[in-house]
């Protein structure tokens, strides 16, 4: 991949995914009537909505350099991401009768946005899509920052887990599990490796887990 299109590749994964994820709506509405394909609908407009949420962050990301420090995480972790996506979207559509566990999916897609979206806004100009550090780079310890090191991260799995859930097809519990999953570990490694090198991350990290509270 060129670095013009490694430099691009948020806006452009950005594009990719909110047209995948319209089609999906669109494919949900088709379904005809039914409980489960509404809720199908439901989800997949929730997901298009957190993702619009995110476009200036996407967009920003795109504007700066990229790092050799990111040893391809953003890459494979996007790639990961639209795969699973994907796989959701366009297996089979729900069409049982409606039942009450079919909110717990949406409620954990909802949550996941939330403290995604609250993490982004907690990092504030220092949240990037990137590998990087600017200049008087900070530790934030507020918000879902208390709890763990990795909020954002967190509520973005949170969030897929709630769409897989959901659709439930076979690929993508492959998908979420085997490629998403570890990329996003392995984006959290590489983060690491940089955040390391700032005065007062060791501390931060000690008394912090990565992903889950009480787990890593």
């Amino acid at each position: 991949m060129s670095v013009t299109a490694v430099r691009r590749f948020p806006a452009i994964l950005f594009l990719v995914g909110t047209c995948a994820a319209a089609g999906g709506l669109v494919r949900a509405l088709a379904a005809g009537p039914g409980h489960a394909s509404g809720m199908a609908a439901v989800l997949v407009a929730a997901y298009l909505g957190w993702v619009f949420l995110e476009v200036g962050v996407s967009f920003r990301t795109a504007g700066e350099p990229a790092s050799e420090d990111d040893r391809g995480s953003e890459l494979l972790y996007g790639l990961a991401r639209l795969a699973t996506v994907l796989a959701a979207l366009y297996g089979p559509v729900p069409r049982a009768p409606w039942r009450p566990w079919m909110l717990i999916p949406a409620a954990l897609l909802l949550a996941g946005a939330a403290l995604r979206l609250l993490s982004i806004r907690t990092l504030g100009r220092f949240y990037s899509h990137r590998v990087r550090t600017v200049e008087d780079h900070r530790i934030a310890d507020g918000g879902p920052y208390r709890l763990l090191r990795h909020p954002a991260y967190t509520g973005m799995l949170l969030a897929h887990l709630g769409l897989v859930s959901f659709f439930c097809n076979p690929v993508s519990v492959v998908l979420l599990l085997g490629a998403f999953l570890p990329a996003i570990v392995y984006r959290i490694r590489v983060e690491e490796r940089m955040l390391y090198s700032i005065d007062g991350y060791r501390a931060f990290a000690l008394r912090r887990k990565r992903l889950v509270p009480f787990v890593w």
